[in-house]
């Protein structure tokens, strides 16, 4: 594996290890580029305090201790600095006003949850309502028309459990636009080493019609993450089974 951009830190509260341990374990692996990716935070309205993401106060730290190592390792491995953000429009200035003054260098798309989720539901839950899937393909398609992300996490992570034809419809839009700005679907190897409900055949057949790119991302909770060959290999054929071309590598990055 060339490059892998999906990569959390024990910040966000659910995985483990230390940064230098994510570092070192790519390097083992034979990976050339390693992007962190955390969960971003956002500054909520209500003062809620999420159990998933981390904190605003976290934001100095992991810019920090990332740029250290960034250049401690440079001989050794390419590192950028990023977030794993959903697109919740009444909550994005905030972010980007803390934000502002970090050399971010890219930000992935994992649209947990259509709206702030103090209130709103997780679209990994099972959904039934056809409204819900028609703003989760909306608000992802908002938030890449803003330029903002480089492409998009688990894409088929909403369980829509209403009628197959629903679903065709609005993820076959999803996909076309996708298509037409050339931003690739990602295959999660999280997702398929913990037996979730994605990566999905139903999501990746609709793909497949279409003629998406895909990328593969470890979505790393876990250093040894970046090392299992296994599911990294079993990504590739989940790829190829579908005629999928895979993006290697993001363009465009300093």
């Amino acid at each position: 594996m060339l490059a892998n951009y999906h990569t959390h830190t024990e910040r966000c509260g659910h995985a483990i290890g230390s940064d230098r341990d994510f570092v070192e374990h790519a390097i083992m692996s034979g990976i050339k580029i390693l992007g962190f990716s955390d969960h971003c935070p956002w500054v909520f309205d209500d003062d809620y305090i999420s159990d998933i993401r981390m904190t605003p106060y976290d934001v100095e730290n992991y810019f920090r201790s990332l740029t250290a190592l960034k250049w401690e390792y440079a001989d050794d491995i390419k590192i950028y600095i990023g977030f794993e953000a959903e697109y919740i429009p009444q909550l994005v200035e905030a972010q980007d006003r803390l934000l502002a003054d970090y050399p971010l260098d890219y930000m992935i798309m994992g649209q947990h949850f259509n709206d702030p989720e103090s209130f709103g539901a997780y679209m990994g839950a099972p959904v039934y309502e056809e409204s819900v899937l028609i703003k989760y393909v909306d608000r992802i398609i908002e938030g890449m028309e803003s330029g903002r992300y480089r492409y998009l996490a688990h894409p088929d992570l909403i369980r829509y459990k209403g009628g197959s034809d629903e679903y065709e419809k609005h993820m076959t839009r999803l996909c076309s636009y996708l298509k037409s700005k050339d931003i690739p679907v990602e295959i999660n190897l999280l997702g398929m080493s913990g037996g979730r409900h994605y990566p999905s055949d139903r999501f990746f057949s609709i793909a497949q019609k279409i003629g998406n790119k895909a990328i593969i991302g470890c979505d790393a909770h876990l250093p040894e993450s970046l090392c299992d060959d296994r599911t990294i290999e079993r990504g590739r054929r989940f790829a190829e089974k579908y005629g999928l071309e895979i993006v290697e590598t993001l363009d465009g990055l300093n």
